[in-house]
């Protein structure tokens, strides 16, 4: 694991705030200073900052947060845009989420203060339900790529900054279209990934701009009657399947 990224998971800093740390010459290993932010850290070594130790967390918690629409999924926002830290508060500022949920969309999102966990979780191809609205119909092609898969070529869909043009979207697991129409649509889909907003960027392949999209669930933690804007921990038959979930040590 990269330090800042070590730094900002068992620590109140962000990781912009680790990697400024680091640069300023104030983060130490073993009792020498470090300023590369990407070193690898081996779990052996004594990392301090300001001459303080930061120990890695030993038990982990997890929970799970109903995301309204205009939060950002990180910890602080050049822009000053409210970011999901807000409305969890400081308590949960060293809580990493699953993946991430764009500006616009809103629904499930995990965030566990143990980032083993997180990197495991994200980095799977566990089941992901979104509810989606589109400005349009759904068409006989977009059924077909919705089966075989897709390969795009445009960035159209993507996330302004990005700079990826390619992706090739994977067959998805299922869909189910509950409103077809000519003005819009709505239905539910199965993916196992939802990396660099996919499902914006497959729909807009299509010239259909998604209007609303909401995920439902991820694996086994289902988002269910939890109001927007709540929290709320994992039951104890979550922890059990994550704990089944995780590789044997």
């Amino acid at each position: 694991m990269r330090l800042n990224k070590y730094i900002a998971h068992n620590s109140n800093y962000s990781r912009r705030e680790a990697d400024k740390l680091i640069l300023d010459g104030k983060v130490k290993i073993n009792g020498r200073v470090v300023t590369n932010p990407a070193i690898d850290v081996d779990e052996k070594w004594k990392i301090s900052i300001n001459n303080r130790a930061i120990r890695k967390k030993q038990n982990y918690t997890c929970i799970v947060y109903n995301k309204p629409k205009g939060e950002l999924v990180t910890k602080r926002d050049p822009k000053g845009r409210k970011t999901i830290y807000h409305s969890l508060g400081g308590k949960y500022r060293g809580f990493s989420p699953v993946g991430r949920l764009d500006f616009a969309s809103e629904g499930l999102l995990i965030l566990s203060d143990a980032i083993d966990i997180v990197d495991k979780l994200m980095n799977s191809n566990l089941e992901r339900v979104y509810k989606i609205k589109v400005n349009g119909r759904i068409t006989n092609k977009i059924i077909t790529s919705m089966e075989k898969g897709i390969e795009l070529t445009s960035s159209a869909g993507g996330h302004e900054k990005s700079d990826i043009q390619s992706l090739h979207i994977q067959p998805f697991n299922w869909f189910k279209i509950l409103k077809n129409g000519n003005n819009y649509s709505t239905l539910k889909v199965s993916i196992s990934e939802g990396k660099n907003r996919e499902l914006r960027r497959f729909f807009s392949s299509f010239n259909l701009e998604v209007l609303d999209l909401k995920r439902l669930s991820y694996g086994w933690v289902h988002l269910n009657a939890l109001p927007t804007g709540k929290k709320r921990f994992f039951s104890k038959e979550e922890y059990q399947k994550l704990r089944e979930f995780l590789p044997k040590k």
